[in-house]
């Protein structure tokens, strides 16, 4: 052979191993579309003929179950050809994530076709939901078989949730057979205010008499309208209403409407005992002035006895004393709650704060125990002691055979591949069921193999269960890169503060949506995307464009551009504005200059305060991991100003 056809000949074999993988991929990516196409039809009733390579793909059983929920929301009577299928395919997969999802749409067809035998033989409680446990009833009832059933059927009613329709005609054949007393409506009227829904305890306390439904509707009209029913009870001196529905009202027009409670305070005090009730009085208020930066906060926590603070009002006796300056009242507080307490990071930190503000010798000594962690308030610590932050680096050690063993499991392959065709909430539920039998060896490695497969939010939940936290090149990763490079050069802003916020708002999940209605990678709801896009001269986006990152993060970082500009660069109100929105930090701007630390802590949405601290750890972290390099957080010891914006 001359040696440039054996040239040609090695280079043959040399590329034949890329070149098969590149044709298998190819492969792959061309059954998940056809599989993509064939589930959207399904969900139409459309079906089509499916070639071997379909039939052959790991998640076909999701597509035979999307054909058989379809027949299944059609069929008629009592039993059916979708039925037989439905209890092969349930045979088949057992107990897979996809065969009980179809067991659920399967109960609920009986139930609809009220084929109450087939129903209750194959009704599973793993799988059940409200609804289906009350047509449960609604089976038991029409087959007779009714020992018991009272009490379960009572279980269901005591809640303080409003329950499904399918629930009422349980509670109506209670009621025929005397078994849901006025007692147990009244009590089921007393969990609904006690969960705040004052609005539909009403209507379940509409089938009570008069007699017995007063004093419940009262206790509603105090819920809903607390400032109106203190004063109808400050204006008649003979009314008299139980202690813990005017406490339950006060300290909701505390929270809500402080200075109107504030007002009030020494009036209904005097119409109250000496004692707890005064005392329970004069906290309530005291939070609210607190969540409100009042002045005049510490003068009610200074009417309970000490020992009468819990650490819940000893924390926001602490903040209000910073907020006011009164830093010998912030240490006495700290030094009075709970051990436990006073060993969390934000409270050694403050204990190191009140020691300089006091000019104890011992500042410099609380300021190094308080930055052991590595958190918002360590990195605070060490900025306040002029030292730079090196994120303490704890790989979880990788066995990349123990990977391979996992990612090549069934319910695995089909986290891959659901991941891959867009359905993740069922990626989510097949990684809990393979996780479930994984042996406890191999537990930590699956958090490498999310990590690899990019199902970011299942990576950090699995590593939080198992305690590691400070794997930063596993639980801080880059993604969209080009996406966040193309949302920098047109907004300016810093790439490790725009992956901190999707970090935060999502972890980096395209498709997260809130119960907001926030969308996307960096959670905007579609208002604010159109609002956004609008000033930005940007395309104008719909809903599912929110699904797409290079539009999602594109206009977050045109949103996130916006805040600081508006709060005049001061990151932590322009923060807490991409969180709570900026007219609720508007209301939180201080009324002089105060210390950026003191104005987070005091963040009255307990959510928000905690977005702020983390956004700021995460792009420190994020910064530090570009770069290599320690890192200073002095930027974060400045002040907040009032702006323009108040």
């Amino acid at each position: 052979m001359n040696a440039k056809l054996c040239s040609i000949v090695v280079a043959a074999f040399t590329l034949a191993p890329g070149a098969a993988l590149a044709e298998d991929e190819a492969r792959d990516a061309a059954v998940r579309e056809r599989f993509r196409a064939a589930y959207a039809a399904a969900a139409i009733g459309v079906d089509a003929d499916d070639d071997d390579a379909l039939r052959s793909y790991v998640l076909y059983p999701y597509l035979r179950a999307a054909r058989l929920e379809h027949a299944l929301a059609r069929a008629e009577g009592t039993w059916s050809d979708a039925d037989l299928a439905a209890a092969a395919f349930v045979a088949e997969l057992g107990e897979a994530p996809v065969a009980r999802q179809l067991r659920r749409a399967w109960l609920s067809s009986l139930a609809r076709r009220e084929a109450w035998d087939a129903f209750l033989e194959r009704y599973d409680a793993s799988v059940s939901t409200p609804a289906l446990e009350c047509q449960r009833f609604d089976a038991r009832i029409a087959r007779g078989q009714t020992a018991g059933l009272p009490d379960e059927i009572r279980a269901r009613w005591l809640t303080g949730r409003r329950l499904p329709g399918e629930c009422e005609p349980a509670f109506q054949w209670l009621r025929a057979h005397g078994e849901l007393p006025d007692e147990l409506v009244a009590r089921r009227v007393e969990l609904l205010l006690d969960a705040g829904q004052a609005g539909f305890a009403r209507v379940i306390a509409a089938r009570l008499p008069r007699e017995a439904a007063a004093p419940l509707l009262e206790r509603a009209d105090f819920i809903e309208l607390p400032k109106r029913m203190l004063d109808v009870l400050l204006a008649d001196r003979e009314r008299a209403v139980p202690r813990a529905v005017v406490l339950e009202a006060w300290s909701r027009l505390a929270r809500t409407a402080p200075q109107e409670a504030l007002e009030r305070f020494a009036e209904l005090s005097a119409r109250v005992p000496a004692g707890k009730d005064r005392h329970d009085l004069a906290v309530a208020l005291a939070l609210g002035l607190a969540w409100d930066r009042h002045p005049e906060a510490l003068a009610y926590f200074a009417r309970v006895p000490g020992e009468a603070l819990d650490d819940r009002a000893l924390e926001w006796q602490a903040r209000a004393a910073m907020w006011g300056g009164d830093w010998d009242q912030a240490r006495a507080s700290i030094a009075a709650m709970s051990q436990p307490q006073q060993s969390d990071w934000a409270w050694r930190y403050w204990a190191a704060r009140a020691a300089e503000q006091r000019d104890e010798d011992a500042a410099p000594a609380f300021y190094a125990a308080a930055k052991g962690g590595d958190n918002y308030y360590s990195a605070m610590a060490a900025a306040r002691l002029g030292e730079r932050v090196v994120p303490r680096l704890e790989p979880l050690p990788l066995d990349s055979e123990a990977i391979e063993s996992i990612a090549a499991r069934d319910a695995f392959r089909r986290v891959r591949e659901l991941t891959l065709v867009g359905l993740r909430d069922f990626a989510t539920e097949e990684w809990r069921y393979g996780y479930a039998v994984l042996p406890e060896e191999q537990l930590p490695q699956a958090i490498h193999l999310a990590a690899r497969w990019e199902i970011y939010d299942v990576a950090v939940a699995a590593a939080t269960s198992h305690g590691v936290f400070n794997d930063y090149t596993l639980l801080y990763p880059r993604p969209y890169e080009n996406e966040v490079a193309a949302a920098v050069e047109i907004t300016k802003v810093e790439p490790h503060l725009l992956y901190g916020v999707m970090r935060q708002e999502s972890l980096f999940r395209p498709d997260a949506a809130s119960s907001a209605g926030a969308l996307g990678v960096a959670q905007l709801t579609h208002a604010t995307a159109r609002e956004t896009a609008r000033r930005w001269s940007l395309p104008m986006p719909n809903r599912a464009d929110l699904l797409d990152p290079t539009v999602n993060i594109t206009l977050g970082a045109a949103r996130m551009a916006e805040l600081l500009e508006r709060f005049e660069g001061q990151l932590p109100v322009a923060l807490g504005g991409y969180n709570a929105g900026p007219a609720a930090v508007e209301r939180w701007l201080p009324p002089r200059a105060i210390d950026s630390d003191v104005w987070i802590e005091n963040i009255p949405y307990n959510e928000t305060r905690a977005y702020v601290r983390r956004v700021l750890w995460h792009s420190l972290v994020f910064n530090w991991l570009e770069t290599g390099r320690p890192q200073s957080a002095r930027h974060w010891l400045g002040k907040i100003e009032p702006t323009a914006a108040e």
